[in-house]
């Protein structure tokens, strides 16, 4: 293949490991890119020390192994009662070895003579081509940044899976676990960042244009974003959940929240809507935006409810109402993702949209029956009850707050000052 890139797929057959159904599904992951094997023996031969590319050799070959059996087992069956703090024993594991391959790996970036003897080959999951070789370490950097993100979503649906503790409550999803989850978030977003940042621009642009969907521009930055407005999700649940915490506080979150799926939505890159994930992904971002506007707009209309003016009470019966509106179309989005192949179980509702789902259509209909003498009858809900007909009040505007985990490139294996000083 030389230097370029060459993508694969067979017209013929169902995508190798890509299941009909992925059981439980909170946060939406593209299922995981596994790496082929690769012979680093053969492409070096005597250009490199041998106990370098034996290192090499090994920490690959466990790497593809471990991404492998987790990518089977990892989304079909949830292991509830196997999970450690930051979600299940084998993603622990899985990252722990991509961790350790990194500072192998990134030797070969450093030496324009060894970065491009390598055809490293990797699947995908969104892309059209079942697969994707490249001779350029730095695609290997890039797909290994990647995976590592998408094992930190893994963990993350694994803690927020609803579980049973024995106390004669049913299954729920603990405080201890959504607050983990807000790390592991950030984590995964730091990871991408790096990849938007520091690897990708070393990828020269004609090898850019060969990259699979999984891995461009806008895809990572899309996924990264997606970390941190799900971050943002779990912060606003945990204030739902505390006393102390004002309705400012949780308008604030729920704008904030916007703002990230705003910019999911402007980044995500056209993706193909033929083959599952791609329209499963586009799904779930239409989901959580449309959850977070209905958020947003129930508690900027419990704040302007607390006015006593007949403005301010028109202002929050139609923010309400927007608020009714977008719990409806974030409703239809999430069955619509968990309907498409491949096919995903509606958890448990917790946090946010538990509140949600419980609140806004009682307070709504509450709030239009003790306003009725507002205004004359302009519409009618199912429930015989008047409906303003009038837009909602814009929204405040708030900086966004949440950040990724800063995350840089490690230091290279001592090895490699070994092969400087042979």
């Amino acid at each position: 293949m030389g230097c370029g890139a060459s993508k694969w797929k067979d017209p013929g057959s169902r995508r190798q490991g890509r299941p009909r159904s992925v059981g439980e599904m909170v946060i939406f992951l593209p299922g995981l890119r596994v790496p082929r094997t690769v012979d680093f023996s053969q492409s070096f031969g005597d250009h490199l020390d041998k106990s370098i590319v034996e290192r090499l050799s090994a920490l690959r070959a466990r790497v593809v192994a471990m991404s492998m059996q987790e990518s089977v087992v990892a989304l079909k069956k949830p292991r509830r009662g196997s999970t450690t703090r930051h979600g299940g024993s084998g993603t622990a594991n899985l990252l722990q070895a991509l961790e350790e391959y990194l500072p192998v790996l990134l030797g070969l970036v450093k030496s324009s003579e060894l970065r491009n003897k390598v055809q490293f080959v990797w699947a995908n999951q969104e892309d059209d081509a079942e697969e994707t070789a490249m001779t350029d370490a730095w695609y290997e950097v890039l797909s290994v940044l990647h995976l590592m993100a998408m094992v930190c979503f893994l963990q993350a649906n694994y803690l927020l899976l609803p579980r049973s503790y024995g106390d004669g409550y049913g299954p729920r999803v603990s405080e201890e676990s959504r607050r983990a989850t807000v790390d592991v978030f950030l984590k995964a977003a730091g990871y991408l960042d790096c990849a938007f940042h520091q690897v990708l621009p070393q990828i020269p642009p004609e090898k850019r244009r060969e990259l699979p969907v999984d891995i461009v521009e806008g895809n990572l930055k899309a996924l990264s974003l997606q970390g941190l407005g799900q971050g943002v999700d779990m912060q606003l649940g945990l204030a739902i959940d505390n006393p102390k915490a004002t309705l400012a506080v949780k308008r604030r979150l729920a704008c904030e929240m916007i703002k990230y799926w705003q910019q999911i939505k402007d980044s995500i890159p056209e993706l193909p809507l033929t083959d599952g994930w791609g329209k499963k992904h586009t799904l779930f971002v239409k989901w959580k935006y449309a959850e977070a506007k209905a958020s947003a707009y129930y508690f900027h209309g419990l704040i302007l409810d607390e006015g006593d003016t007949e403005k301010s009470d028109e202002m929050a019966i139609s923010s309400l109402q927007a608020s009714e509106e977008f719990l409806k179309e974030s409703k239809k989005a999430s069955e619509a993702f968990h309907s498409t192949p491949p096919t995903s179980r509606i958890s448990i509702p917790f946090g946010t949209t538990k509140y949600l789902l419980d609140r806004i259509p009682r307070d709504t209909i509450s709030k239009l029956q003790d306003n009725q003498h507002l205004y004359t009858q302009e519409g009618t809900s199912n429930t015989g009850i008047s409906r303003m007909i009038t837009p909602p009040p814009p929204l405040p505007d708030f900086p966004l707050a949440l950040n990724p985990e800063e995350y840089e490139l490690p230091q290279l294996d001592p090895l490699w000052k070994k092969e400087a000083n042979n």
